[in-house]
Formats: structure tokens, C-alpha cells, sequence
């Protein structure tokens, strides 16, 4: 027998033993993942970020001087790239108020309706993932706001939850994967406008877990590099492109936590426990 056909027959039995690796692979395969996850990340960049900066120009002090802290320990940043973040959040308040006079309220208000652009490119991925039509404007709009305000908060708390709140590293990376899970859990269900029950969507948020923690590590050893000779090579549009290509990095791991957690969750054997399973099937 050739190797080919050694092949085909392993993995014939393979599908025939474990049906959910014939529906995985197709799913990676033909489901263009990868131009989804450049979406989001196109809009997370063109829209969630700006929306981040235009809340904390009406921010008090100390709210923005948290964001600061907590920016700076999602990356590691040092030198150059961390003298661009103290200027940005300026703690003499020069920046902010030149900030606010620019934004304005109407601003800041136009900015977070665009920024529900993301919110809905993450909707339709979760929604692809499960094989959903897209939900009706009149039931997920206000869930597309609600998840951004609380996507903000949960970048604002990033700086005490990696510091395990002051314990170290050593318990801030297990919180920051609790914290994850919860996070993703909660924003499929909210997304999906509650089609699918929270068992199911256990393990893509599990996944999606583990994929930001691991970035969150690798963040900090290559970011702070990264950053600072782009900076140093090319400017501002150095930055700009660094920063893109990490939130095209994350977006592609979100992406494929979430397709991958709904088909393993509507396939064998773990379709029996999370109630999944077709009854005629």
C-alpha cells in the first residue's frame, strides 16, 4: 500500500472514529476564517480604539491614569513607546482637555455608535461559529452597546488582574484566564441574543481563554521590542502597523476559539453533555 493510501485510510478511520474531526476540518478549511478575524480586527482598530481614547478624555484623572497603567501592562511598554503613552494620557490634564474641546460630547457619542461596528463584526463571528442568521437590530443593538462598555471596563482592570491584585504574576495569570473564560462566555451569550444556552458555549470560551492568555504572555516579551523600533524605524506609522498586526494576531485566535468551540460542543462526544445532541440523530 502506497503512502497515500495509507493516509486516506488512516484518516477514513480517524473521521469514522471521531466525527467531529471531519466537520473541524472543514469548518478551518472553508469557513474563511482568517478574512473574518481581519475584519474584526479592522474594526477593533478603526473604531473600539478610538472609542477607548474618546471615553477617557471624560474620564477623571484617576480613571485614565488606571488606563495608562493598565495599556502599559498589556504590553510591556518601555522607552519610547511608553514616553508616547505618557503623552497621550497626560496626568496634568493638558491632554485630556484638549481631548474633550476636540471630542466633544456629540463626538464622543458619534464614536461609540461607529464603535458598535465592532460589536457586530463580533456578533456575526459568533453567529457563523453556531450557524445563526444574524439576530434583528431591534434585539441586539443595545446588547452591542452594552458589550463594548464592558469590553472598556475589562481593559481598564487589566493592570490589578495581571498583578493578581498585587500578589504578582504568579496568581495574575491564572485570575486574567478566569476572568477570560467569564468574559467569553458572556459575550457569546449576550451576542447571540441568548440562542444558545451557557453549557454549549462553555467550550469555545475556555479556548478563547487560553488563546488571550497565551497572547497576553507573548505580548509582554515582544510588544515592548516590537514597538520601540517601529517607532524608532518609522514613526508614528510604525506604531500604527505594529499595533494592527497584534490585534489581527488576536482576532484570528478569537476567531478560531470560537468556531472550533462550536463545533467541538455540537459534535461527539461532547455533544452528550452539553445538550447538544440531535434527539433524531
Amino acid at each position: 500500500m502506497s503512502l497515500a493510501a495509507r493516509v486516506r485510510a488512516l484518516r477514513g478511520a480517524a473521521e469514522r472514529r471521531f466525527p467531529v474531526v471531519t466537520e473541524l476540518t472543514g469548518r478551518l478549511v472553508g469557513g474563511n476564517l482568517l478574512d473574518a478575524a481581519t475584519r474584526l480586527a479592522a474594526q477593533a482598530f478603526l473604531a473600539a480604539v478610538p472609542l477607548l481614547f474618546a471615553l477617557a478624555a471624560f474620564a477623571p484623572n484617576g480613571v485614565r491614569h488606571q488606563l495608562q497603567e493598565s495599556l502599559r501592562a498589556m504590553f510591556g511598554l518601555t522607552g519610547a513607546s511608553d514616553d508616547q503613552l505618557k503623552q497621550v494620557f497626560d496626568s496634568g490634564g493638558a491632554t485630556a482637555d484638549g481631548l474633550r474641546e476636540t471630542t466633544g460630547l456629540i463626538g464622543a457619542f458619534v464614536a461609540l455608535i461607529s464603535a458598535t461596528s465592532f460589536s457586530r463584526a463580533m456578533a456575526r463571528v459568533c453567529e457563523r461559529a453556531w450557524g445563526l442568521p444574524k439576530a434583528g437590530t431591534r434585539i441586539a443593538a443595545w446588547r452591542w452597546t452594552v458589550w463594548l462598555l464592558a469590553l472598556c471596563l475589562v481593559v481598564l482592570f487589566q493592570a490589578p488582574i495581571r498583578d493578581g491584585f498585587g500578589a504578582g504574576a504568579w496568581l495574575g495569570m491564572p485570575v486574567y484566564f478566569v476572568v477570560s473564560a467569564g468574559v467569553w462566555l458572556w459575550t457569546q451569550h449576550l451576542l447571540l441574543a441568548n440562542r444558545v444556552p451557557w453549557l454549549p458555549l462553555l467550550p469555545g470560551s475556555l479556548l478563547a481563554a487560553a488563546a488571550t492568555t497565551a497572547l497576553a504572555l507573548t505580548a509582554r516579551l515582544y510588544m515592548p521590542t516590537a514597538l520601540n523600533r517601529a517607532l524608532a524605524e518609522y514613526g508614528s506609522l510604525g506604531l500604527v502597523l505594529t499595533m494592527l498586526s497584534w490585534l489581527i494576531g488576536v482576532c484570528a485566535a478569537l476567531t478560531f476559539a470560537v468556531t472550533i468551540g462550536a463545533v467541538v460542543a455540537q459534535e461527539p462526544p461532547l455533544d452528550r453533555y452539553l445538550g447538544t445532541r440531535d434527539p433524531e440523530g
